[in-house]
């Protein structure tokens, strides 16, 4: 006898709830709410999410500094609006704090299942795994896994009460839990893919990415992943059936399978997200959505003039006077000797007239900073980590693939301010910097330096990994994008900095 099931699966919506672009850079986005208007379910369809879903539009961010303004949670009204009956937590649900959290999960009707979050608050509605009976009768087998880098990039301060466990033991304990009492067992992983899913090459070694060895090593039937916003339609790796959607609620994967006697057979179909939303909950989520476009459109102040928007390959050549303003608001809000800044991976401008849209357009993330102690010998690491953004091809500069594959990571390019650096593009990868100095043209000088970078970057993420163990001076709890809106006001009209001099010799 056949049984069949189907699953629908978002990953890294990222906030994008109404089919509205809020900044330059998001790709596509129809929203979660088309999405709920396009989904028929029935007994043997199951709605399930990978997480990453209160971080990334100025919506959520607007929600989360005036939630006791509106009487509903915005996330968790679209994905009830879905009919989300799992869903498991992203490294990004946990920029927040532990009472924005709560909030969320006390909101949804679905149920999380995080295998390694150890609640040690108390208060958290999750579960490390559980099984759901289909109408058929079939029983899948459900588990949802984190990925662990949340402990290196997560502000020590949201994870007091909270534990994130080793993925891979997680993912391991669950199925053996699960498999001798279901007939199908899945996993949510928060997580990607550490090889090229084309030549097997391996991609990372840090354990931020897991999803290969969980499909080879474990016994899950099906893996649905995500975190890499890369879409994956279908993989099989092992004996184990994967997919992965792309990020911001364009296109979601349909999955369907068939169950014999003889195991599982399994298909995927990435779709897009129509152009249609039902009347609720659009319109209790209205009134949120008005208020955060008129906050969107409030002048903030003036440039001296505007900024057009910066092709990515052109600015890391030859500098950006974005980063370059970004890089201002960093030391003059710190005091630092060298900032360093990066940017989003589409091309970002300011008008002269600056609005906070335009802020949130410019500076997509919800990052705070921090101040480290550096020395001259890490910092030659870190330019020559940069310098590895480029390649030469006929001799002329273009964007290494190793920036641009499996996903497109121009936001690992840091641009710096307080020095004066040059690279030879003709030189082998980690021997490209030929000149270092102060912005004056002097030598840094033997003792330690304090450079401001983001929360984000202070981690070692992105290559940078002589960050990782450099002693922390200070730490900062107001967002950048509230810090430039900050700055904008103080000095407008503002004029554009030179505070950063870097040529790239080819």
């Amino acid at each position: 006898m056949e049984r069949t099931f189907k699953i629908i699966y978002t990953s890294d919506t990222h906030g994008h709830i109404f089919p509205v672009n809020y900044a330059a850079g998001c790709g596509e986005s129809s929203g979660l709410l088309n999405l709920a208007a396009q989904i028929d379910k029935n007994g043997n369809t199951l709605v399930l999410d990978g997480g990453d879903s209160l971080q990334g539009t100025p919506l959520v961010q607007y929600y989360l500094a005036h939630a006791d303004e509106f009487p509903h949670h915005p996330v968790a009204e679209a994905f009830n609006a879905m009919g989300c009956d799992y869903f498991t937590l992203g490294n990004h649900d946990f920029n927040f704090g532990y009472d924005a959290l709560r909030a969320y999960l006390c909101a949804m009707d679905g149920v999380c299942l995080c295998a390694n979050v150890q609640d040690l608050g108390g208060a958290l509605p999750l579960l490390p795994e559980t099984v759901h009976t289909l109408k058929n009768g079939l029983r899948i087998g459900i588990t949802g896994i984190v990925t662990d880098y949340v402990n290196v990039w997560e502000q020590p301060q949201n994870l007091k009460k909270l534990r994130i466990t080793e993925a891979f033991d997680a993912a391991r304990a669950a199925c053996a839990r699960l498999r001798p009492i279901c007939d199908i067992c899945v996993c949510i992983y928060h997580g990607g893919f550490e090889e090229d899913l084309h030549t097997g090459a391996v991609l990372s070694g840090s354990g931020e990415n897991l999803a290969c060895r969980i499909a080879r090593e474990l016994d899950f039937d099906l893996l649905l992943t995500g975190h890499q916003h890369m879409p994956v339609e279908s993989v099989r790796i092992g004996g184990t059936f994967a997919v992965q959607p792309p990020a911001n609620a364009g296109r979601y994967l349909q999955v369907e399978a068939a169950v014999r006697d003889g195991g599982a057979e399994f298909s995927a179909r990435l779709l897009p997200v129509g152009g249609i939303h039902r009347e609720q909950p659009y319109r209790r989520l209205l009134p949120l959505e008005q208020a955060a476009q008129r906050w969107l459109d409030e002048p903030v102040g003036h440039l001296e003039q505007a900024i057009p928007p910066e092709e990515k390959l052109r600015a890391a050549l030859h500098g950006s006077a974005v980063a370059a303003l970004f890089n201002q608001v960093q030391l003059s809000h710190t005091g630092a000797d060298i900032s360093c800044t990066s940017l989003g991976n589409e091309p970002a401008g300011l008008a002269a007239s600056v609005t906070m849209r335009a802020i949130t357009a410019a500076y997509l993330f919800s990052n705070t900073l921090v101040v480290l102690e550096i020395t001259e010998e890490i910092l030659r690491a870190l330019l020559e980590r940069c310098a590895s953004y480029f390649t030469l091809e006929n001799g002329t500069p273009r964007v290494s693939d190793a920036f641009l594959a499996p996903k497109v990571e121009h936001y690992n390019y840091d641009f710096f301010a307080g020095i004066s650096y040059q690279f030879d593009l003709r030189q082998p990868v980690g021997r490209r910097l030929t000149r270092l100095s102060r912005l004056d043209g002097t030598p840094l000088g033997p003792g330690p330096l304090r450079i401001c970078t983001s929360n984000y970057r202070a981690t070692g993420t992105g290559g940078y990994d002589a960050l990782r163990t450099c002693p922390v001076l200070w730490r900062g709890s107001v967002e950048m994008p509230e810090l430039v809106a900050e700055y904008v006001r103080a000095n407008s009209p503002v004029s554009l900095p030179c505070n950063g001099r870097m040529e790239a010799i080819w």
